[in-house]
């Protein structure tokens, strides 16, 4: 496990900004008043994932690796931070739902019925805990997957 507490702590660092990202969204009312503009601004979460992946795989290179990281070394370090977010993912949801912005999905629905994007039934199938915590274990693999494959060729340094 001592060589994968890079890992488990940039998933955690992971885990923590998503948290803080909720609470920068509600506090900007992207869950409440300004929910028409949430699913253009939500996807800016893109950029400090990003980044987190790419502090991730050069911590892991300079401390682990001595300054020397292939590809393959990259992707895998990836790869684990990926599994562990994917792991967390439930509990972050949970307490995203449940404490940071409880009213984000009888919100959510609302909106979505009023602006004609779904009728009721539709709307609360797709806006609850248990489908988004489901969404998020499919998802948080797969962009980590890619994010890894991306971030690991911009990491890998043979030179030390």
């Amino acid at each position: 496990m001592t060589n994968l507490k890079t890992e488990l702590k940039w998933a955690a660092i992971f885990i923590l900004m998503g948290l803080i990202w909720m609470l920068l969204e509600k506090s900007f009312g992207l869950h409440d008043e300004h929910i028409s503009k949430h699913a253009i601004y939500t996807n800016l979460v893109a950029i400090p994932s990003i980044a987190i992946y790419v502090f991730a795989l050069l911590d892991k290179r300079k401390k682990f690796y001595d300054g020397k990281m292939t590809y393959l070394q990259g992707v895998y370090c990836g790869l684990i931070i990926t599994l562990f977010v994917t792991i967390l993912t439930p509990v972050s949801q949970y307490i995203t739902s449940m404490y940071i912005t409880p009213d984000y999905f009888s919100n959510a629905i609302t909106y979505a019925v009023e602006s004609a994007q779904m009728n009721q039934e539709d709307a609360a199938a797709y806006f609850n805990m248990e489908n988004y915590i489901y969404q998020s274990v499919i998802f948080a693999p797969i962009v980590g997957t890619i994010t890894s494959l991306i971030v690991a060729v911009f990491t890998k340094n043979k030179k030390g």
